[in-house]
């Protein structure tokens, strides 16, 4: 188990320098659908909001244009999100965020992961043993950097958030391993 997750941390960072290194090469293209929304709500990471409604997926899919996310998103969260793309290790704002609160999809808004199931994982980004539901996250076959490994994606909008990898604690045993540009935390009101 300790060999197994020296060597995924040892891939995440192989695979975070060369997205680092590639950057400046990346492609222009998207790679997941441009076309028009068939439901598109108004809000942009500059003005989405936050609440307890966005807790679990309602099954209304965001979509946008390829212009579209590039005007709401930064160029690095576009680059991450839109584009599968990783922050180098130790270097997102959420890898030593200890606060309590949520954490939401930084393009669409949903409720992804809660600081109550946080935990330091030693790799360099933000990392989590479960969802806050199922429902808001879609795991799917990433064959990228010739590995196998398990993406995930926000279920509402259809951006990366990162990996998740089977070398977490109890109770699951699974380390959702996320991009902080990814991410938008909320922090709980003080009592």
């Amino acid at each position: 188990m300790r060999y197994r997750t020296l060597f995924a941390t040892l891939l995440l960072m192989v695979s975070a320098f060369v997205g680092w290194a590639c950057r400046s090469e990346v492609s222009t293209t998207n790679p997941r659908p441009t076309s028009a929304a068939s439901v598109s709500p108004s809000s942009t990471p500059a003005t989405i909001n936050l609440t307890a409604a966005e807790a679990e997926f309602d099954g209304i899919k965001v979509e946008k244009t390829e212009e579209e996310w590039r005007a709401v998103l930064t160029p690095e969260q576009f680059h991450i999100l839109r584009e599968d793309g990783t922050e180098r290790a130790f270097s997102g704002e959420y890898d030593n965020n200890k606060d309590p609160g949520d954490y939401h999809c930084a393009a669409c808004g949903l409720k992804v992961f809660s600081s109550t199931t946080k935990f330091d994982s030693g790799t360099g980004w933000p990392s989590f043993y479960e969802p806050v539901s199922t429902k808001n996250v879609v795991e799917k076959k990433d064959r990228t950097y010739g590995m196998v490994r398990v993406e995930v994606e926000c279920a509402r909008c259809g951006s990366h958030l990162g990996h998740v990898f089977d070398d977490g604690p109890k109770p699951t045993g699974l380390r959702y391993c996320i991009n902080s540009g990814a991410l938008k935390f909320t922090g709980m009101a003080p009592e």
